[in-house]
Order: C-alpha cells, then sequence, then structure tokens
C-alpha cells in the first residue's frame, strides 16, 4: 500500500515516522523539500506537487494548514486524479476540501472511503452533508483538547508572552507574523491573503 502526506512539517512528519514501521510504501509533497537524510532514513519519495503525488497513492492524509494556496486543494479535480477507491484523511482543516466534491466522489466510488476531525464551517450544522455522506468516518475535532495539548498551550503562551514584556525575540516556531507581515514558521507554512470566504453560512447556526 503507497501512503502519502500532503504536507511534511512536524505534523506529517511525525505521520510518517509512525507510518514507517508498517512497511507501507511512503510518500509526501511540501513547499519545503525535507533534508536527504531524513529521506534516506524514513525511505520517502518526494512529489513536487500534490497532483503529482495522489495518482499513485492508495491513502492520503492532508496535513497541511489553511491558506490560500491549500483552500479547496481537494476539489472534483484533485479527486479524480486519486486512484479510484483511495482513501482520503483530513485532521488538518475542513476548507482544504471541497464539501460537495468530496461527497460527490463518495457516492460515485472514487473515494472508498473519508476520515476526518475538521469540518467547515465549525461546529458543523445539523444538515452538513457530511454527516450523512456514505464510507465515512467524522468525528469531532477535539485532539487539541487533551490535557497533555492544553498544557503545551499554555507553556507556549507563556513563553509568548514573557518575551514580549523582556522585549526579547519570539522563537521562531511561534512567530506567525511580525509587523503585519509573515514571519518564523508563518513565513514558512503559509502564503498571504485570505481563506474565510463562506464563513457567513455559520452565522445561520447562531442564536
Amino acid at each position: 500500500m503507497q501512503v502519502g502526506t500532503v504536507a511534511a512539517g512536524r505534523i506529517g512528519t511525525a505521520v510518517l515516522r509512525r507510518l514507517k514501521p508498517f512497511e507501507v510504501g511512503l510518500h509526501y509533497t511540501d513547499r519545503h523539500r525535507l533534508p536527504d537524510e531524513v529521506e534516506e532514513e524514513l525511505g520517502v519519495t518526494f512529489h513536487e506537487s500534490t497532483e503529482d503525488m495522489v495518482p499513485v497513492c492508495d491513502v492520503v492524509t492532508i496535513n497541511a494548514p489553511l491558506h490560500p494556496e491549500t483552500e479547496n486543494l481537494f476539489d472534483e479535480k484533485m479527486l479524480s486524479r486519486m486512484k479510484r477507491g483511495a482513501y482520503l484523511i483530513n485532521t488538518a482543516r475542513g476548507k482544504i476540501c471541497d464539501r460537495d466534491a468530496i461527497v460527490s466522489a463518495l457516492e460515485s466510488g472514487q473515494l472508498a472511503g473519508y476520515a476526518g476531525d475538521v469540518w467547515f464551517p465549525q461546529p458543523a450544522p445539523q444538515d452538513h452533508p457530511w454527516r450523512t455522506m456514505p464510507w465515512h468516518g467524522m468525528t469531532p475535532h477535539t485532539s487539541g483538547s487533551s490535557l497533555s495539548a492544553q498544557a503545551r498551550y499554555a507553556a507556549g503562551t507563556r513563553e509568548i508572552l514573557e518575551c514580549h514584556f523582556e522585549a526579547k525575540p519570539i522563537r521562531e516556531d511561534y512567530l506567525i507574523v511580525d509587523a503585519g507581515k509573515l514571519a518564523g514558521a508563518g513565513a514558512h507554512s503559509y502564503s498571504e491573503g485570505s481563506a474565510t470566504a463562506g464563513s457567513e453560512e455559520a452565522a445561520r447556526f447562531k442564536r
């Protein structure tokens, strides 16, 4: 079986490491190629683009942030490039996948299954089609609510505040925007622009 990740940052690389013992073929695509020694260690194949990677994969897992380059990345065209009967896993952001294209791909058999814990809008309304589409494994987005995750968030927030009040540089891993421009991890992972179109749909469900 061939498994590929869309993005191989901190989370995507961790996914590859966890999959290696299962002796599957590993693939990835990312804006930044992994060091040669990491590729060799994991036995992973690099692809220049998502379009190039998905035709060879039986399973595709999305581990990318949402920004203009990834918004609706998995639309009807991208899904049609995947192997018929492949599986798609999205634990990144719901809007990276086109909602209705996912439903159609499952109904036609182009996708054998879709799983994830992210929705758009989120929380998902009662009439969201992903609740009733066939061959899905959807859960609430709760992974960040574990005690260990909350402890990491608290420690990171404290460090950022201490750096700010002591006029010290904020660690690159924690820096997203500086002086109105993408910086640090933000500049590495995101592209400028908005990926919020359609958010007004969530207003229907507010009391």
